[in-house]
């Protein structure tokens, strides 16, 4: 390593260290009047509107994204288009997010008075307790940052990030409050990877037909040793005279059974597991990854509501349909 690359390694410690103390130092101030934004934002009627000019507006923009794709209608208003039109998108129900390191940022500042004459509540999160902005609005949140990441003290840089985190713990805190689930969040999100994939149902993953391992619970050990051998999975269901699920016969019971003394004329019924986890074909294929992380088990039954295996779902076909 040269003296320059480690300057410049040394250089990026600095900056994150500082980043991330500035962020830890902003858990002091966390006080009342963050819990009461975060409960005016929650039964707000409206819409969440976002504005900033600079560093400070391209943080409003991604706070309001999220805000938006976790279940809180929300807009970025760009302050310098409001006082040409944009103020007609608020409306009394509405609650304002102003985000400004400064508190001086004097195109918020002159948009002020008509949102109050609008009846909209102001957030404002700032540097400065007694700025203008933080002072004129209904709810001042502090993020107290000592020292920026920039030697020359200029560029935003550990004010923005906090500013960024800030809002970030907003969003999260509303989206607890309005009990805000997975399945919401999927909702939300159909397009991409992110919702495609977490919206498919296992019934359109599985393996089935032909390719679904099982025999009757009056079979023998050998024959679910040859129905396993056959299907490659691992695993067979067991099953009774209605094709209801009774049980399952796993490599592991097969271990299990040599360790008893069984042998392959030995009656299935004596060696299956006869509470297996399975699957409903109408589960998320996400919920899948869920069960077997938790269960720690690689492949399940799959069955409709009748108790009938349908197919089956291992880790090969979770991975092959990108579902992890």
């Amino acid at each position: 390593m040269t003296i320059n690359q480690k300057n410049i390694i040394d250089n990026a410690k600095r900056v994150l260290k500082i980043e991330a103390d500035e962020i830890y130092n902003t858990l002091n101030n966390i006080n009342d009047n963050f819990a009461i934004a975060v409960k005016l934002i929650t039964q707000c009627k409206g819409r969440i509107v976002v504005s900033g000019m600079g560093k400070s507006g391209h943080i409003g923009r991604k706070i309001s994204s999220t805000m938006s794709s976790t279940g809180t209608p929300a807009f970025f208003m760009h302050p310098g288009e409001a006082s040409h039109g944009d103020l007609g998108m608020i409306m009394k129900e509405d609650v304002v997010i102003f985000f400004s390191n400064s508190g001086k940022s004097e195109e918020l500042i002159s948009i002020i008075p008509n949102i109050k004459r609008i009846g909209a509540k102001i957030i404002s999160v700032t540097n400065d307790i007694n700025s203008d902005l933080a002072l004129q609005s209904d709810i001042n949140i502090n993020i107290v940052v000592e020292k920026e990441a920039c030697p020359l003290g200029l560029a935003p840089t550990a004010s923005s990030t906090v500013a960024l985190a800030l809002g970030d713990a907003l969003a999260i805190c509303v989206l607890e409050e309005k009990g805000f689930s997975v399945q919401d969040f999927k909702n939300s999100h159909p397009g991409g990877n992110l919702g495609k994939n977490n919206l498919i149902r296992i019934r359109d993953i599985m393996l089935k037909n032909a390719d679904v391992p099982k025999i009757n619970h009056k079979s023998s050990l050998g024959d679910a040793i040859i129905e396993i051998s056959d299907k490659k999975v691992g695993f067979t269901a067991i099953v009774d005279e209605k094709n209801t699920i009774v049980g399952i016969f796993t490599d592991g019971d097969l271990r299990r059974a040599l360790l008893k003394q069984k042998d392959i004329n030995s009656p299935i019924s004596e060696c299956m597991s006869k509470k297996p986890i399975t699957l409903n074909e109408n589960q998320l294929a996400i919920e899948a990854v869920n069960i077997m992380e938790k269960s720690k088990i690689s492949g399940f039954i799959v069955r409709n509501d009748k108790n009938n295996p349908t197919g089956i779902v291992n880790l090969h076909v979770l991975l092959k349909q990108k579902i992890i």
